[in-house]
């Protein structure tokens, strides 16, 4: 069932036009949610995807407490996208329902307090949004655990094109010539 949820998020995210350019006139919706091993986040207007990124946990956070992890996933997205959020009013969507006080609760944690002073400065409302109407970015915290549990793959990129290049570079007497009288008089 997950391989093919995770195949149909696949499809989705590569086949329909899913990103649209921000308005700074209308309101962002900043959606976060931290599962498993890793947290997803989308950025929003109007119902219609900005942006969006996960990102798997530190070995720290994997021993964190769910609302601290909830938490950095907030923190980790407006540092991301502080360019769209700076100076402009938005909403966050999360699922950790105490989340929503932030505001107005002890902070008892130092690690709390480090968190809480990252969104210093930003204009924000925390609005809770149960894991099913919260569907992108849990289903980005998903892929995560998905991928790092199923898949043992390395990916590298490999640059032919560079040395195609060269190759060609090295055959062209217009180019030998150049390099050449650049060698002999470097000014």
């Amino acid at each position: 069932m997950t391989k093919l949820a995770f195949n149909e998020l696949k499809k989705a995210l590569t086949t329909a036009h899913v990103l649209h350019l921000s308005d700074f006139i209308y309101h962002f919706t900043l959606e976060t949610d931290a599962f498993g091993v890793g947290m997803g986040t989308v950025l929003s207007q109007k119902g219609h995807l900005i942006t969006f990124f996960s990102k798997p946990f530190t070995p720290e956070l994997l021993q964190a407490s769910t609302y601290v992890r909830e938490l950095f996933a907030i923190t980790a997205a407006i540092k991301k996208w502080q360019q769209y959020l700076l100076g402009h009013h938005f909403t966050i969507l999360t699922n950790h329902r105490s989340l929503k006080e932030i505001m107005t609760q002890v902070i008892q944690t130092l690690e709390q307090q480090t968190y809480l002073a990252r969104l210093i400065g930003y204009d924000y409302y925390i609005q809770y949004c149960s894991g099913k109407l919260n569907g992108t970015a849990d289903a980005l915290s998903r892929v995560l655990e998905f991928i790092s549990n199923k898949l043992l793959l390395l990916s590298v990129a490999c640059l032919t094109f560079l040395n195609e290049l060269k190759h060609q570079l090295l055959q062209n007497t217009h180019f030998l010539q150049l390099q050449q009288e650049i060698m002999n008089q470097p000014e």
